[in-house]
């Protein structure tokens, strides 16, 4: 304390400045030992970065390499400030979770390309849609194709069925290029094939003879090109190309002799149920005829008791029994040549 009392505040003053100073120096060097490589970079391109920006960055938690890159490529592609792609920008799309470098290359491809429908918002907007807008450009530059039925589905082609009931087996093959301004909510490529298989099996319904589709594939092409298959969806239908045609079974046939055999088999049916209630009213008539023949015989036995009384009363006598027998073997002989066939009142063999 004594020492401290003994020294001049002025020189107090000047020892503190001095250890400030050194303090500030070290900070300001360790700053620039960190940022120089990168401040160098984007001065010599025109990168128009900053060592401050590049501090602000390290404490908005940005990745200041990966924003100095990209507007470096992008200055170097001829895209600058005015296209939107300012270091804010690409700040603000890093704190948003984009992928920047990728968005810069995707913007390079379209510059390249010429593709003029294609700004910084909106490859921000697809990036952060979770689509791969470089590969959108891409296809959007090189038409990709897509097989239709997609190779692995468990299918080999669209089958359909012409109006005279024969069937083709098509193979077919779209050509796509990536549609940018409804890349964002646009249906993928399932939707597409999807789509182009259903306007093929409906072409070929449309076509009355098999044999029209076989001598002019490309009517189909036609038929669902003019369906606008690619509505509200991320692609752009450049053409439906047919790369093979198949005959397959006949349909029609199939399903005439499948329907003859259940008409037979109602028929069938019809005939069987026809037989039982004809069995069943026959067992009815047999039913009846023994009700009858039971009648019959209960008369029959009426007919001695009915005798019996007729002689006890004194009304049927002995001649009138006799000639009542008489008539009955007469007519029971005359039943027995009836059923030998032989003529009433002739011999057997007359007639010839």
């Amino acid at each position: 304390m004594a020492f401290l009392a003994q020294v001049d505040p002025v020189q107090m003053g000047i020892i503190i400045a001095i250890v400030v100073g050194i303090i500030l120096g070290l900070i300001a060097l360790a700053i620039f030992a960190r940022y120089f490589g990168l401040w160098i970079q984007a001065k010599t391109t025109g990168a128009s970065i900053g060592i401050f920006d590049l501090l602000g960055m390290t404490f908005r938690k940005v990745n200041p390499a990966v924003i100095v890159r990209s507007k470096i490529m992008a200055v170097q592609a001829g895209i600058d400030d005015d296209s939107g792609v300012t270091s804010k920008a690409l700040e603000a799309h890093y704190l948003a979770g984009g992928n920047v470098p990728l968005v810069i290359r995707a913007l390079i491809a379209a510059k390249k390309a010429k593709l003029l429908d294609l700004d910084f918002k909106l490859a921000a907007a697809i990036d952060l849609a979770g689509r791969n807008v470089l590969e959108a450009v891409q296809t959007s530059v090189y038409p990709k194709v897509i097989d239709c039925p997609v190779r692995g589905s468990g299918r080999d082609s669209l089958d359909g069925v012409a109006q005279n009931g024969i069937q083709l087996k098509v193979k077919a093959r779209v050509t796509v290029r990536a549609n940018l301004q409804q890349l964002i909510g646009g249906a993928t490529e399932e939707t597409i094939v999807a789509r182009v298989g259903e306007g093929i099996v409906s072409a070929i319904g449309s076509a009355g003879l098999h044999t029209e589709v076989l001598e002019n594939p490309d009517r189909i092409s036609k038929i669902v090109l003019g369906r606008r298959l690619d509505s509200q969806t991320a692609f752009e239908i450049v053409s439906i190309d047919i790369a093979d045609v198949d005959v397959g079974e006949n349909i029609g046939a199939r399903l005439q002799a499948d329907q003859a055999e259940a008409d037979m088999r109602v028929a069938r049916a019809n005939a069987e149920g026809r037989r039982a209630m004809a069995v069943a009213e026959e067992q009815e008539n047999i039913a009846q005829i023994e009700e009858s023949r039971a009648k019959v015989v209960e008369a029959e036995a009426e007919v001695p008791k009915a005798i019996s009384q007729a002689f006890r009363d004194g009304t049927l006598g002995i001649v009138d029994y006799y000639k009542l027998g008489n008539i009955r073997a007469d007519t029971e002989m005359r039943t027995a040549i009836a059923k030998a066939g032989v003529p009433v009142g002739g011999k057997e063999g007359s007639a010839a």
